[in-house]
């Protein structure tokens, strides 16, 4: 898994370093700022491609002594600053775009420029399907984060791909800034929604609740007839894995072995149906003191 992960956060290093050299030679060349602008976008995305690729090496490594509960976070971690990134780099378009209108500026030889961001947004939007994907199968929060960037990087390019077109058709170069200030509304929404999912799981949010169901469901096929309950059902993400964690309780009379096994026999049902998941299990008498969370447990019907 980590060879793959390091695989597709390299393919993005690597394309990101060969817009941002198409870019800046085709704004230089037109001397248009939306394609400037671009190339900023693009550096900022390689940035990003660099965080992922070194987080998603990071978060592969055991727990240690410093780290007992292992790496994970770090993919989480660089996703808020993907996303936090991708505000820096829409505020610096805002400013030059800005400044452009109200100075005025002169783009040429268009054809060139045309030619690069088209070449870039199909070029982003490859990159990012893979990524997506990958994201998906190997539950990468940097992968996910990377691959926003680069769909994000495709719009932004067909932004421009048609302020650009309205300066050939109409002459006015007017539309090239204009181009720029929506492609900077685009990325700030897009800033804003990695840093979001990124940052509720930096804070130990709760999975969904259909995700807490299926854990219910596996914990009501695999019940064993000692068990009369369980209370304080906790479960929260880091990376890709899943901590669960829950306090069951056995009639009285049962003993230390027994409700040992079947609390292991609880973790691997868990476990089975939440992939990548890590499963505490404290075990409590019938007679512990009541809490009014406590859910009683009943034969599993399926349906």
């Amino acid at each position: 898994m980590r060879g793959t992960k390091s695989r597709a956060a390299s393919i993005s290093v690597v394309s990101n370093l060969l817009l941002i050299a198409l870019k800046i030679a085709a704004g230089a060349i037109t001397g248009s700022i939306a394609i400037l602008t671009e190339a900023a976008h693009s550096s900022i995305d390689l940035v990003a491609s660099v965080i992922a690729l070194v987080s998603v090496r990071k978060a592969d490594e055991p727990p240690d002594r410093e780290h007992p509960y292992g790496h994970e976070k770090a993919e989480n971690l660089a996703a808020a600053i993907e996303g936090i990134l991708i505000l820096i780099g829409a505020a610096v378009i805002v400013y030059e775009a800005t400044h452009r209108l109200v100075i005025g500026a002169e783009v040429n030889r268009l054809g060139v420029g045309l030619a690069v961001v088209g070449f870039s947004a199909v070029a982003n939007l490859g990159v990012s399907t893979y990524l997506g994907r990958r994201a998906r199968a190997l539950r990468s929060a940097a992968l996910e984060g990377d691959a926003a960037h680069l769909r994000t990087d495709a719009l932004t390019s067909v932004g421009v791909f048609v302020g650009l077109g309205l300066v050939v058709i109409t002459g006015s170069d007017v539309f090239d800034p204009i181009a720029a200030l929506v492609v900077a509304v685009a990325i700030v929404g897009a800033g804003l929604r990695i840093l979001t999912r990124s940052s509720r799981v930096l804070m130990d949010e709760a999975p969904p609740p259909e995700e807490l169901d299926r854990i219910e469901e596996a914990i009501a096929r695999a019940r064993p007839g000692e068990m009369v309950g369980y209370r304080k059902l906790r479960a929260r993400r880091a990376g890709v894995r899943s901590y669960i964690d829950l306090h069951v309780q056995f009639r009285d009379g049962t003993t230390l072995e027994d409700a040992h096994g079947m609390a292991h026999r609880l973790r691997d049902a868990i476990e089975a149906e939440i992939p990548d998941s890590d499963v505490l299990i404290h075990v409590e008498p019938e007679g512990a003191v009541h809490d009014p969370e406590t859910r009683e447990t009943e034969p599993y019907r399926a349906g």
